[in-house]
């Protein structure tokens, strides 16, 4: 299991926007960077600074991911034929733990990684606990029978401000959802603009 560097809000304030769009997060409150250093003035972005920027964005968003296997992600998405960036983005919704944070079985992307590991969910009826696992349309996740009244279940299914997509068949009586597609940019529920045309011009550069 990879092991989270920093606290999740702390890449909120790093960002500095409220990327998973939670109601808790400190940039609601503080817009300004994390440390003594973080009130001043910000010059003008260099064009590195900006694709570094935009990666980091979609790295922390799916669990802050490690460099390795945000790059071998990338390197898949390369080689896929079409557009690079759609490629990428439908990678990282192909993730179980993102599709387990989508259907809204779990409050955030952190817990779901760790909902996944710790064999709460089953695809295709099979028990599955790594996070990376790469669902396939058609598959059906769903939560174990005796993990469905877990405080963290029961958190996320009433959660206000987040939606399930529309590749998602989602049954909360029952606790599992169809995955119907992969998704492209626009049909993912980003609370904000993810730019993975950056993130393919930071990795042409480095």
């Amino acid at each position: 299991m990879t092991k989270r560097t920093s606290a999740k809000y702390k890449i909120d304030r790093r960002m500095g926007e409220n990327i998973w769009g939670r109601p808790k997060s400190p940039v609601n409150r503080r817009e300004y960077g994390p440390g003594q250093h973080g009130q001043r003035r910000k010059g003008k972005m260099s064009d590195y600074g900006l694709q570094l920027r935009a990666k980091q964005k979609l790295k922390g968003y799916y669990g802050d991911l490690t460099e390795k296997q945000f790059r071998r992600i990338f390197r898949e998405a390369e080689r896929q034929r079409g557009d690079t960036g759609e490629n990428l983005i439908g990678l990282l919704e192909r993730r179980l733990d993102a599709v387990v944070y989508r259907a809204k079985f779990v409050p955030t992307v952190f817990a779901a990684r760790q909902f996944v590991n710790h064999g709460h969910v089953k695809v295709n009826g099979r028990r599955v606990n790594i996070p990376s696992y790469r669902v396939k349309e058609g598959d059906v996740i769903e939560v174990r029978e005796r993990s469905r009244q877990l405080a963290t279940v029961l958190e996320a299914v009433q959660l206000p401000e987040r939606d399930v997509p529309e590749y998602l068949e989602v049954d909360h009586s029952k606790m599992t959802a169809t995955f119907l597609r992969t998704p492209a940019l626009s049909d993912v529920p980003y609370p904000v603009m993810m730019e993975p045309h950056l993130v393919i011009e930071y990795y042409a550069q480095n």
